[in-house]
């Protein structure tokens, strides 16, 4: 068991002067961040790593509405300085238990003249830095926002794997480029007045290479009550600076003292793998609110969904539209006849679920309004409550549960938050008389109120007061198109999982993505990717669709362990998997909860492989997926336990496997193994490999 100590130790520095700087280093003593004042009195900080100075001296700060003496004119009043070395065991995760191990500072800042207060606490792990403001009582009471002035300022023209500035969405491929490429490449921003963004803007989590020894990740951690922050680039200085998604009145945020921010994240690492493995943002939020969590399962789950979305048949029941929710009669209008979630169809994807151990199966577009609800913008779309005429809730619910399964529900908002607020209560309620215990709720379409954005305080308070409601009611979150994670799936564990990035909907996305995606959107917590296609030609559910997977089938089986998520679907509809059999029977096995994961090998936006163990077994599973290039790659085994055999069933690429061809070509071997085995594997141009490693028993004969 880890030795725990906390202390702090109070140290009056009111005499600190312009220049002089309080250092805290990591407990490795890698990493060292210097604080200081400018003459002017402006907050600064910069961060080495092994000696190198990764981020230059950076502003930090505020400007406020009808409030001076928030961004200079400071004293240092006081420091404090905290340790900590502690283990936490998360409900569900990569790991049974995380270490929380931090040197910790406080600055307290004074602005006698403005007579104004604001805090700024450091926390050094060894891989990154944490940092925060908090305002202290003061004689203001409330604050508005115009402008944080947080600096992340670059060792140089370093690397960067991003997307664009964007209030609304992150559904992008990611770029690589160089920093000074930055503005001539990101100027196409769809959702966004250029009077209010600057075409050098960027999202986090933003992926950066230093030199062929550093990588650094830039995030945010715990984002409560605050609009998420974007990154402006200063491509002269190399400086980026905070930007945060204003609100409908065209200000960031209103804050009511006492109050704390996000954390602002920097991860460090030598290797990319550093990155990947880094718990960071999970250990700047705070411990789970439930006392029970019990009732957190991880879901793997089919769907009513891929046969919509590839365009075969429609979420709506008739072809009606324009019409006022509240006094139309379904009874009377004639179905166009291609709803999907009607009682027999769904009773079809109950009977595939159940009969091959799935726990769950989300059907979308049971309920009323999909007629009506695309680009209207209008504030009542759905209710929540009331299943169209061919969708039989209490059968096919009762039906599920006899063959041991649950229906996930299914909630479109429309992006109207003040409607799924007045219908909230009612539609969880409806959810607990049937025994849904999970939701996957969407935000698509502009934000209603008009004016309002997906990222600003308002819209960030309403996804998470969801999740506290979802909690009351022992319901599970998965959020589509809610504001990005920032590891608040440790506090409050049934927001099992969100969206937030290009998924698979995406029909025809490039092959790096899916080697990008764990070293950016991944960081702020588990996405619900929706893999596992095996059917590459998407004409053959819908003949006017020309679009096709740009993914080797196995390419897909390894996403269910190079993308984390105790949330996972298998997306494709039941008659794929049927062909298929041989190959389903890894998604079939692979667990959704695990004991320990080890990232061996990546680079970012190239290949990734990871090797993690099953949290109730001492089964491993490995994975690995490569962008364009095909790629040879040798897997040693020396993770496995020593002197135990292990039975292996690797699933690798075919030789003639190609993402634009051939998507279909696998193999399948199995044989015995030990840890001092290594493995050659090919995969394939948009390819990759699934291996399963069965420890045997001793007693078991080897096969």
């Amino acid at each position: 068991m880890m030795k725990t100590h906390i202390f702090a130790i109070a140290a009056l520095c009111a005499g600190l002067t312009a220049g002089a700087a309080d250092t805290l280093s990591s407990p490795d003593g890698k990493i060292s961040v210097d604080f200081s004042l400018s003459p002017e009195g402006v907050p600064q900080y910069s961060v080495d790593y092994r000696g190198d100075k990764v981020i230059p001296v950076s502003s930090l700060g505020f400007r406020m509405k009808d409030a001076e003496g928030f961004d200079r004119g400071f004293t240092v009043a006081g420091v404090s300085r905290t340790s900590s070395d502690t283990k936490w065991a998360p409900v569900w995760g990569e790991n049974d238990s995380i270490r929380d191990n931090y040197n910790g500072m406080t600055v307290q800042l004074v602005n006698r003249k403005q007579n104004t207060k604001l805090n700024v606490e450091f926390r050094v792990y060894d891989d990154g830095v944490g940092f925060r403001y908090l305002f202290p009582k003061q004689k203001k009471k409330q604050l508005a926002v115009t402008d944080e002035l947080t600096e992340f300022a670059m060792p140089g023209d370093i690397t960067a794997w991003w997307i664009p500035g964007d209030y609304d969405t992150q559904e992008y491929e990611y770029v690589r480029t160089k920093l000074s490429e930055i503005r001539h490449t990101g100027g196409h921003m769809p959702n966004l007045s250029s009077t209010t963004f600057s075409p050098t803007g960027v999202q986090t989590s933003l992926m950066l290479k230093a030199n062929d020894s550093t990588y650094m990740n830039l995030h945010e951690a715990a984002l409560v009550d605050f609009p998420a922050m974007h990154l402006n680039l200063n491509d002269t200085t190399m400086v980026f600076q905070s930007w945060l998604t204003p609100n409908i009145d065209g200000y960031k945020a209103d804050i009511k003292l006492p109050f704390s921010t996000p954390w602002r994240v920097i991860m460090i690492g030598d290797r990319a793998t550093d990155i990947l493995a880094s718990n960071l943002v999970l250990n700047l939020n705070e411990p789970t609110k439930f006392t029970d969590t019990s009732w957190i399962t991880p879901i793997k789950y089919m769907g009513v969904w891929w046969e919509m979305i590839s365009g075969g048949r429609m979420w709506s029941y008739t072809d009606a539209h324009d019409f006022d929710l509240a006094t139309f009669d379904y009874s009377k209008a004639k179905p166009h006849g291609r709803h999907s979630a009607n009682t027999e169809n769904v009773k079809r994807y109950i009977d595939f679920a159940a009969a091959n151990g799935f726990d769950q199966l989300l059907v979308e577009g049971w309920n009323i309004g999909w007629e009506d609800w695309f680009g209207r913008e209008k504030d009542f779309v759905f209710d929540f409550i009331t299943p169209y005429p061919d969708f039989d809730i209490k059968a096919l619910n009762d039906y599920a549960h006899s063959k041991g399964i649950k229906l996930m529900m299914h909630h479109e908002t429309s992006s109207s938050l003040p409607n799924y607020d007045r219908w909230m209560d009612k539609a969880y309620d409806l959810m607990n008389q049937y025994g849904y215990d999970a939701v996957k709720s969407g935000y698509v379409g502009n934000i209603l109120p008009k004016g309002d954005n997906h990222y600003s305080q308002y819209a960030v308070n309403h996804y998470l007061n969801a999740v506290k409601k979802a909690a009351d009611k022992h319901i599970m979150v998965n959020a589509h198109e809610a504001v990005r994670p920032t590891g608040l799936c440790r506090t409050y564990p049934n927001l099992i999982g969100n969206e937030a990035a290009m998924g698979q909907e995406y029909q025809g996305m490039s092959p790096q993505h899916v080697t990008i995606l764990p070293f950016t959107r991944l960081k702020g917590g588990p996405l619900d990717f929706t893999p596992g296609i095996f059917e590459a030609n998407l004409s053959l559910y819908n003949p006017n669709n020309k679009e096709h997977k740009r993914a080797t089938l196995c390419n897909q089986l390894a996403l269910y362990v190079t993308m984390y998520s105790p949330l996972q679907m298998a997306c494709d509809i039941p008659e794929h998997y049927a062909e298929k059999m041989d190959a389903f029977q890894f998604i079939k096995d692979v667990p959704v909860d695990w004991k320990r994961s080890i990232y061996l090998d990546a680079e970012p936006a190239e290949y990734i492989v990871v090797a993690r163990e099953d949290k109730h077994s001492d089964n491993w599973y490995v994975g690995g997926v490569t962008n364009a290039t095909a790629r040879d790659y040798t897997l040693g085994l020396n993770f496995l336990e020593p002197g135990a055999t292990y039975h292996a069933r690797l699933y690798f690429d075919g030789p003639t496997a190609h993402y634009d061809r051939n998507q279909d070509k696998y193999i399948i071997t199995e044989f015995d193994v030990t840890n001092a085995d290594s493995l050659p594997i090919h995969m394939a141009p948009g390819g990759g490999f699934a291996l399963s490693l069965v420890k045997q028993d001793a007693a078991t004969p080897a096969k």
